[in-house]
């Protein structure tokens, strides 16, 4: 990968903003967000804002993604399951800090387009399907890692189910950044900070 010195800025500048993890930092500068923008927005690949991505939705800010990574921390014998894929560039930053990554998308439109950004970028370790978020990916399940890239006003539980005894899981619940851990079969959750994000959709699209 060729020196890209927008994206060194881009890493300091998240680091200004708190993002203080350095394995999560070390992994977003291995993936640079120029490859997982829309064309379109390419100019603003580094900007601190949400982005419009197909099918009516939006690239959370940069800022936003990396919170939710540090906080969720995979590790690298972590299988991660994460919830609403999008361009696929927060899958491929935690494809580099664990050993597996698989994302439930419930658009095909950018479930094919994830798919085509990870496989020209050489992340062969990130497997996505399209389906109903709000019920994980049972198939594959146990996971040691589970994020939640859309809010929810309750926390889902046949998703919660499918998190491994000493799992972690990361999401925003009734507007709260929201920490889930289990050990065995009793959860802990703390709450992290208000935070907003688009609510999860019922279903998986059929047409988009």
């Amino acid at each position: 990968m060729s020196f890209d010195p927008k994206l060194v800025d881009f890493v300091m500048a998240l680091r200004s903003r708190g993002i203080s993890d350095v394995a999560t930092l070390r992994a977003i500068e291995q993936v640079p967000r120029r490859y997982f923008v829309p064309d379109a927005q390419a100019e603003r690949a580094y900007s601190e804002h949400a982005l419009p991505i197909d099918c009516g939705q939006e690239m959370s800010a940069p800022q936003i993604s990396a919170l939710l990574i540090q906080l969720l921390a995979p590790g690298p014998t972590d299988k991660v399951l994460q919830i609403g894929v999008g361009t696929g560039w927060s899958a491929a930053v935690m494809s580099r800090m664990s050993r597996r990554v698989y994302g439930v998308e419930r658009y095909i439109g950018l479930m094919k387009d994830a798919e085509s950004r990870l496989t020209r970028n050489g992340i062969h370790n990130v497997e996505i399907r399209h389906g109903d978020g709000r019920y994980g990916w049972p198939g594959q399940a146990p996971f040691s890692r589970v994020l939640l890239t859309c809010a929810v006003r309750g926390l889902p539980e046949k998703v919660v189910a499918q998190l491994a005894p000493n799992g972690r899981m990361v999401a925003v619940v009734d507007g709260t950044l929201t920490l889930i851990e289990k050990a065995r079969k009793h959860l802990t959750e703390t709450e992290i900070m208000p935070l907003s994000l688009p609510m999860i959709e019922a279903g998986k699209s059929k047409t988009l």
